[in-house]
């Protein structure tokens, strides 16, 4: 049964506090004490040439991240552009190799386990794609399109492929004629239906998404998340959410995973997140979003300083060249992940912050008066 979406549709960028108006649909089936996807120090770090008669360099692109995702779960993957959130994405997919750690899908082993152990694994994980207009192959109909991972991993008869994927189109809102047409006679969001039908063929237990919804209208986002939401009820399957609106993600995801540099800055539920931050990047980034009325502009983070090159990424902790409360700890020592008020956070003076009720304080006068200029700004 369908419900309604409010005429207002999903805001892209609301307050990181107000939740997205469109007909709330409660994502997770009953939660499963198995992880369908585990990572343990997962990495890729890629050898970047920089010319004649220099050696290469090495971009860390994701530094050791781990987390574990259960059935009927999502976990969103958050941050600016460039962190390492597709990355990561598309080796959870199987598309990357981690350069190392340990990532395990099921019972099977994808890094240490060989290429066959690798291809069984794949029918376990597909991927959305963000842009629906160049995922699907416009030389083929979209009866081709579903039936190719049948094709190409089962044993099924062609009739039998033709049924499967005529009823999926079904289950994703089509019809299930429509599997003569080519995707040019399609709208962006039936378009990415039809991505997500195809990422469902195999009956996978983990979905990726990288950013399935940013290329989308917004009332359109509001109808895919819905349908999204009904098959993760009705599927139990776990979703890896990539996305930089914040407003999707509160809407989505049961537990929050931030990145910033390829390394985690926080990691938790979702409700302790967003009421209440305890990493400097993860209160600036949900500050980020506009107020639309514009009641909280005046305590806003504003970030100074410059983004670090990931070829040449800070010693001590990555955030530092644009954290207002680094001291010279942060510059020397870089912040393990550590548990604190129910999430993960990698931050030297996150305590500061708890002990503090919920307010960040600048302890540490700056020496350079322009230094304590923009602190002064910044806070």
């Amino acid at each position: 049964m369908n419900v309604p979406i409010s005429p207002g549709g999903l805001p892209s960028s609301p307050r990181a506090d107000a939740a997205p108006r469109i007909a709330q649909r409660e994502f997770g089936a009953p939660p499963s004490t198995d992880a369908v996807a585990r990572a343990d120090d997962l990495s890729r770090v890629y050898r970047v040439r920089r010319g004649w008669l220099r050696e290469p360099a090495s971009l860390q692109a994701v530094g050791g991240i781990s987390f574990a995702i259960a059935a009927g779960r999502t976990l969103a993957v958050v941050g600016e552009s460039g962190c390492g959130k597709s990355t990561l994405a598309r080796m959870v997919a199987l598309i990357e190799t981690p350069t190392a750690g340990r990532l395990q899908l099921g019972a099977g082993d994808a890094v240490q386990g060989g290429a066959r152990a690798q291809r069984s694994l794949r029918k376990s994980v597909q991927m959305v794609f963000q842009n629906p207009y160049a995922s699907l192959n416009p030389r083929k109909t979209v009866g081709a399109i579903l039936e190719a991972p049948l094709a190409i991993n089962t044993t099924l008869a062609p009739a039998a492929r033709v049924e499967r994927a005529r009823a999926m189109l079904a289950k994703v809102g089509l019809r299930p004629e429509h599997d003569v047409r080519y995707p040019h006679m399609f709208s962006g969001g039936q378009r990415q239906r039809i991505a997500i039908a195809r990422a469902l063929m195999l009956e996978p237990a983990l979905v990726v998404a990288d950013e399935p919804v940013s290329a989308l209208d917004v009332s359109v986002q509001a109808q895919v998340l819905n349908l999204m939401a009904d098959l993760q009820r009705d599927l139990g399957i776990a979703y890896l959410f990539i996305s930089h609106d914040l407003a999707v993600v509160r809407y989505v995801a049961h537990d929050v995973l931030v990145m910033y540099l390829g390394l985690a800055m926080e990691q938790g539920p979702k409700e302790r997140i967003f009421a209440r931050p305890l990493h400097p990047y993860t209160r600036a980034l949900l500050a980020s979003a506009p107020s639309i009325a514009g009641t909280d502009r005046g305590t806003r983070a504003v970030l100074t300083g410059d983004l670090p090159s990931p070829l040449d990424p800070p010693r001590g902790c990555v955030f530092v060249t644009r954290c207002p409360h680094a001291v010279d700890r942060c510059r020397a020592e870089r912040p393990v992940p550590r548990w604190l008020d129910g999430r993960q956070v990698a931050c030297h003076r996150a305590e500061i912050f708890v002990e503090s009720g919920g307010v960040w304080q600048v302890l540490d006068a700056p020496a350079h008066p322009y230094t304590r200029t923009l602190v002064a700004a910044a806070t």
